[in-house]
Protein backbone atom coordinates (compact mmCIF):
# COMPACT_ATOMS: atom_id res chain seq x y z
CA UNK A 1 0.00 0.00 0.00
CA UNK A 2 1.15 3.51 -0.72
CA UNK A 3 1.16 5.71 2.34
CA UNK A 4 3.64 8.51 1.75
CA UNK A 5 6.52 9.85 -0.28
CA UNK A 6 9.57 11.34 1.36
CA UNK A 7 11.26 14.41 -0.12
CA UNK A 8 14.14 16.44 1.23
CA UNK A 9 13.43 19.87 -0.20
CA UNK A 10 12.61 21.80 2.96
CA UNK A 11 13.49 21.88 6.62
CA UNK A 12 11.41 22.23 9.73
CA UNK A 13 12.03 24.88 12.36
CA UNK A 14 15.41 24.34 14.04
CA UNK A 15 16.08 24.52 17.75
CA UNK A 16 19.29 24.58 19.71
CA UNK A 17 20.53 22.66 22.71
CA UNK A 18 19.60 19.39 24.32
CA UNK A 19 18.82 21.19 27.56
CA UNK A 20 16.33 23.44 25.78
CA UNK A 21 14.64 20.34 24.41
CA UNK A 22 14.45 18.74 27.83
CA UNK A 23 16.04 15.45 26.80
CA UNK A 24 16.09 12.63 29.30
CA UNK A 25 19.23 12.72 31.42
CA UNK A 26 21.39 9.74 32.35
CA UNK A 27 19.80 9.77 35.80
CA UNK A 28 16.33 9.61 34.26
CA UNK A 29 17.41 6.77 32.00
CA UNK A 30 18.74 4.84 34.97
CA UNK A 31 15.52 5.27 36.93
CA UNK A 32 13.40 3.27 34.52
CA UNK A 33 13.34 1.32 31.31
CA UNK A 34 10.16 2.69 29.73
CA UNK A 35 10.64 5.82 27.65
CA UNK A 36 7.42 7.64 26.80
CA UNK A 37 3.88 6.90 27.92
CA UNK A 38 2.20 4.56 25.43
CA UNK A 39 -0.82 3.99 27.67
CA UNK A 40 -1.64 7.70 27.71
CA UNK A 41 -0.99 8.05 23.98
CA UNK A 42 -3.16 5.08 22.99
CA UNK A 43 -6.43 7.01 23.19
CA UNK A 44 -5.30 9.27 20.35
CA UNK A 45 -4.99 6.39 17.86
CA UNK A 46 -7.50 6.13 15.02
CA UNK A 47 -7.54 3.85 11.99
CA UNK A 48 -7.01 5.72 8.72
CA UNK A 49 -9.57 5.56 5.91
CA UNK A 50 -7.34 7.04 3.19
CA UNK A 51 -3.67 7.10 2.17
CA UNK A 52 -3.01 9.62 4.94
CA UNK A 53 -0.83 7.93 7.55
CA UNK A 54 1.35 11.04 7.85
CA UNK A 55 -1.70 13.23 8.44
CA UNK A 56 -3.18 10.77 10.93
CA UNK A 57 0.13 10.61 12.78
CA UNK A 58 0.17 14.40 12.85
CA UNK A 59 -3.37 14.50 14.23
CA UNK A 60 -2.34 11.97 16.88
CA UNK A 61 0.54 14.19 17.99
CA UNK A 62 -1.70 17.27 18.04
CA UNK A 63 -4.08 15.40 20.33
CA UNK A 64 -1.29 14.30 22.63
CA UNK A 65 0.19 17.79 22.81
CA UNK A 66 -2.95 19.92 23.10
CA UNK A 67 -5.70 17.60 24.25
CA UNK A 68 -7.74 18.52 21.17
CA UNK A 69 -7.26 16.01 18.35
CA UNK A 70 -8.45 16.98 14.85
CA UNK A 71 -10.59 14.40 13.08
CA UNK A 72 -9.39 12.70 9.92
CA UNK A 73 -11.74 14.91 7.89
CA UNK A 74 -10.42 18.06 9.57
CA UNK A 75 -6.74 17.24 9.11
CA UNK A 76 -7.37 16.32 5.46
CA UNK A 77 -9.21 19.60 4.86
CA UNK A 78 -6.29 21.55 6.32
CA UNK A 79 -3.78 19.64 4.18
CA UNK A 80 -5.88 20.13 1.06
CA UNK A 81 -5.89 23.90 1.56
CA UNK A 82 -2.26 24.35 2.65
CA UNK A 83 0.50 24.68 0.00
CA UNK A 84 3.24 22.10 0.28
CA UNK A 85 6.80 23.17 1.11
CA UNK A 86 8.07 20.27 -0.97
CA UNK A 87 6.13 20.12 -4.22
CA UNK A 88 3.69 22.21 -6.27
CA UNK A 89 0.12 22.17 -5.03
CA UNK A 90 -1.37 21.36 -1.68
CA UNK A 91 0.09 19.10 0.99
CA UNK A 92 -2.46 16.36 0.31
CA UNK A 93 -5.00 15.37 -2.30
CA UNK A 94 -7.20 12.30 -1.85
CA UNK A 95 -6.98 9.57 -4.45
CA UNK A 96 -9.14 10.12 -7.51
CA UNK A 97 -9.94 6.41 -7.42
CA UNK A 98 -12.92 6.24 -5.08
CA UNK A 99 -12.82 2.43 -5.10
CA UNK A 100 -9.25 2.45 -3.78
CA UNK A 101 -8.71 5.37 -1.38
CA UNK A 102 -5.19 4.08 -0.65
CA UNK A 103 -3.99 4.63 -4.22
CA UNK A 104 -3.03 8.31 -3.94
CA UNK A 105 0.38 9.89 -3.43
CA UNK A 106 0.14 10.33 0.33
CA UNK A 107 1.92 13.16 2.13
CA UNK A 108 5.55 14.23 2.36
CA UNK A 109 7.10 13.96 5.80
CA UNK A 110 8.73 17.31 5.22
CA UNK A 111 5.32 18.98 5.40
CA UNK A 112 4.65 17.74 8.93
CA UNK A 113 6.32 20.79 10.44
CA UNK A 114 3.94 23.33 8.99
CA UNK A 115 0.96 21.11 9.76
CA UNK A 116 2.00 21.00 13.41
CA UNK A 117 2.75 24.73 13.38
CA UNK A 118 -0.89 25.38 12.48
CA UNK A 119 -1.74 23.96 15.90
CA UNK A 120 0.99 25.92 17.69
CA UNK A 121 3.46 23.05 17.89
CA UNK A 122 7.11 23.44 16.87
CA UNK A 123 9.01 20.49 15.43
CA UNK A 124 12.27 19.46 13.82
CA UNK A 125 13.36 16.62 11.57
CA UNK A 126 16.48 14.51 11.50
CA UNK A 127 17.77 11.36 9.83
CA UNK A 128 21.01 9.49 9.27
CA UNK A 129 21.97 11.22 6.00
CA UNK A 130 24.73 13.78 5.63
CA UNK A 131 22.34 16.71 5.09
CA UNK A 132 20.43 16.14 8.34
CA UNK A 133 20.76 18.48 11.34
CA UNK A 134 23.79 17.37 13.37
CA UNK A 135 22.52 18.23 16.85
CA UNK A 136 20.29 15.18 17.14
CA UNK A 137 21.69 11.97 15.63
CA UNK A 138 18.99 9.70 14.25
CA UNK A 139 19.61 6.81 16.62
CA UNK A 140 17.59 4.72 19.06
CA UNK A 141 19.37 6.48 21.92
CA UNK A 142 18.21 9.89 20.68
CA UNK A 143 14.70 8.57 20.13
CA UNK A 144 14.61 7.19 23.68
CA UNK A 145 15.93 10.45 25.16
CA UNK A 146 13.35 12.49 23.27
CA UNK A 147 10.53 10.25 24.48
CA UNK A 148 11.92 10.43 28.00
CA UNK A 149 11.84 14.22 27.75
CA UNK A 150 8.17 14.24 26.84
CA UNK A 151 8.58 14.91 23.12
CA UNK A 152 6.35 13.29 20.50
CA UNK A 153 7.87 11.46 17.56
CA UNK A 154 6.71 10.48 14.07
CA UNK A 155 8.97 8.14 12.10
CA UNK A 156 9.08 6.86 8.55
CA UNK A 157 9.49 3.12 8.12
CA UNK A 158 8.46 0.17 5.98
CA UNK A 159 4.95 -0.82 6.99
CA UNK A 160 5.02 -4.28 5.48
CA UNK A 161 8.00 -5.23 7.61
CA UNK A 162 6.34 -4.35 10.93
CA UNK A 163 3.11 -6.02 9.78
CA UNK A 164 5.06 -9.14 8.80
CA UNK A 165 3.55 -9.35 5.33
CA UNK A 166 5.31 -9.76 1.95
CA UNK A 167 7.33 -6.65 1.13
CA UNK A 168 6.19 -4.92 -2.05
CA UNK A 169 7.69 -1.46 -1.58
CA UNK A 170 11.30 -1.75 -2.74
CA UNK A 171 13.96 0.43 -4.33
CA UNK A 172 15.62 -0.24 -7.68
CA UNK A 173 18.06 -2.62 -6.02
CA UNK A 174 15.25 -4.65 -4.48
CA UNK A 175 15.78 -3.39 -0.94
CA UNK A 176 12.79 -2.54 1.27
CA UNK A 177 11.84 1.14 1.06
CA UNK A 178 10.03 3.26 3.62
CA UNK A 179 6.35 3.77 2.82
CA UNK A 180 4.56 4.47 6.09
CA UNK A 181 4.40 6.90 9.00
CA UNK A 182 3.67 6.02 12.63
CA UNK A 183 3.86 7.68 16.03
CA UNK A 184 6.42 6.15 18.37
CA UNK A 185 4.80 6.31 21.80
CA UNK A 186 7.23 4.31 23.91
CA UNK A 187 10.37 2.20 24.08
CA UNK A 188 10.62 -0.55 26.69
CA UNK A 189 14.30 -1.41 26.92
CA UNK A 190 13.69 -4.17 29.49
CA UNK A 191 11.41 -6.09 27.14
CA UNK A 192 13.05 -4.93 23.91
CA UNK A 193 9.73 -3.61 22.60
CA UNK A 194 8.80 -0.43 20.72
CA UNK A 195 5.25 0.91 21.16
CA UNK A 196 3.51 2.57 18.21
CA UNK A 197 0.26 4.25 17.33
CA UNK A 198 -0.09 2.87 13.81
CA UNK A 199 -3.08 4.24 11.87
CA UNK A 200 -2.45 1.84 9.00
CA UNK A 201 -3.17 -1.24 11.10
CA UNK A 202 -6.77 -1.85 12.25
CA UNK A 203 -5.21 -3.14 15.48
CA UNK A 204 -2.58 -0.40 15.60
CA UNK A 205 -3.53 1.17 18.93
CA UNK A 206 -0.42 0.73 21.11
CA UNK A 207 1.03 -1.66 18.54
CA UNK A 208 4.03 -3.42 20.07
CA UNK A 209 6.84 -4.77 17.95
CA UNK A 210 10.28 -6.18 18.74
CA UNK A 211 12.94 -3.48 18.88
CA UNK A 212 15.13 -5.31 16.38
CA UNK A 213 12.28 -5.35 13.84
CA UNK A 214 11.57 -1.66 14.43
CA UNK A 215 15.23 -0.77 13.91
CA UNK A 216 15.32 -2.73 10.66
CA UNK A 217 12.11 -1.17 9.37
CA UNK A 218 13.09 2.35 10.44
CA UNK A 219 16.44 1.98 8.65
CA UNK A 220 14.61 1.90 5.30
CA UNK A 221 14.13 5.68 5.68
CA UNK A 222 17.66 6.31 6.96
CA UNK A 223 16.07 6.67 10.40
CA UNK A 224 13.94 9.65 9.45
CA UNK A 225 11.96 11.18 12.29
CA UNK A 226 10.10 14.36 13.16
CA UNK A 227 10.00 15.31 16.82
CA UNK A 228 8.23 18.08 18.67
CA UNK A 229 10.29 20.86 20.23
CA UNK A 230 7.53 23.08 21.57
CA UNK A 231 4.40 22.36 23.55
CA UNK A 232 0.92 23.15 22.33
CA UNK A 233 -1.55 24.75 24.73
CA UNK A 234 -3.42 21.98 26.53
CA UNK A 235 -6.80 22.64 28.09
Amino acid sequence: MKFTTIAKAATLAAVAGAMALGLATNAQAASGTMYGNPAAAAKFWHHQQYDDCVLMSTADVVGEMTGHQPSEAAIIKLAETTPSMVHPGSIYMPSANKENPYSGMGTSFMDIGQMLAHYGIAAQWTDATDDAPKAYPATMETLEQLLGGGHKIIVSLNGEMIWRIPIETKDEQGNPRSDHGVVVTGVDTAKGVVHLNDSGNPDGRDEQIPMALFVKSWATSHNFMVFTTGTGVRS
